[in-house]
């Protein structure tokens, strides 16, 4: 009689930890920052139709790294849970933290219990009236949730590229200056000397903004001329 195989719990947990880990390190990163007018969203994809950054709800922007097919399925319930709850109770019953904590609820399920979890990493962001009620909200594999000050990196390098955002951002950038910034980070290579540093065109990255100003429909993508406009000329190539 053959024994059954036998994997502790611990192990189990870390070997699917450094898998989803592991999946979503091979994404492009994806940079959430706070500035004087709103909250925007800058990664490097030069795909016109395949998103990494959407409107969730009149106010609440998403982002997403890993793999696409799962983080798409996430952000279309996302748009079915703030419509329904809009619906159902009032439109400013739809916040980031509550859609937060639902995808939380159900990435940590599927971590726990299924036998592959989900390669993805999110950002859930929500602009307000000031700067200082914006909330960016950041969600791991493993259902793991917590509110970022400023600004969130996420996936590729996420560690070392969220320092160089720790050492430039202030909170009272305007949007061309976090832009600017952004692609700059983004563009960052591993040598100190800036040796192998890239320069992003504006048609390669995929950017937009929540824009405090806008009365309900805060999102607003940034076009290729638009981000042509903002961008600095020694940061287009």
């Amino acid at each position: 009689m053959t024994q059954p195989f036998y994997v502790s719990p611990e192990q189990l947990m870390k070997d699917r930890a450094d898998f989803a880990r592991k999946g979503i390190a091979r994404g492009r990163s994806v940079i959430v920052v706070g500035y004087r007018g709103g909250i925007a969203f800058v990664t490097e994809n030069t795909s016109r139709a395949l998103h990494k950054i959407s409107e969730i709800y009149d106010r609440i922007g998403f982002a997403a790294v890993g793999k696409y097919n799962e983080f798409e399925n996430l952000r279309v319930a996302g748009v079915r849970y703030a419509d329904l709850r809009g619906y159902s109770y009032d439109r400013v019953d739809v916040s980031a933290r509550g859609l937060a904590n639902a995808y939380a609820q159900t990435m940590g399920a599927v971590f726990t219990t299924e036998s592959k979890p989900l390669e993805v990493e999110l950002a859930v962001a929500e602009v307000a009236t000031s700067q200082a009620g914006d909330q960016i909200y950041r969600l791991g594999y493993d259902g793991s949730v917590a509110e970022e000050p400023g600004f969130v990196v996420m996936g590729g390098a996420a560690e070392r590229l969220g320092a160089l955002v720790r050492e430039k951002w202030t909170e009272d950038l305007s949007l061309a200056e976090v832009l600017g910034l952004a692609v700059r980070v983004l563009g960052a290579g591993e040598e100190e000397d800036g040796s192998a540093d890239r320069v992003l065109a504006p048609a390669s990255l995929e950017a937009a903004v929540l824009d405090r100003d806008r009365p309900r429909r805060a999102f607003q993508r940034l076009s290729v001329p638009a981000l042509t406009d903002l961008l600095p000329a020694a940061e287009q190539g």
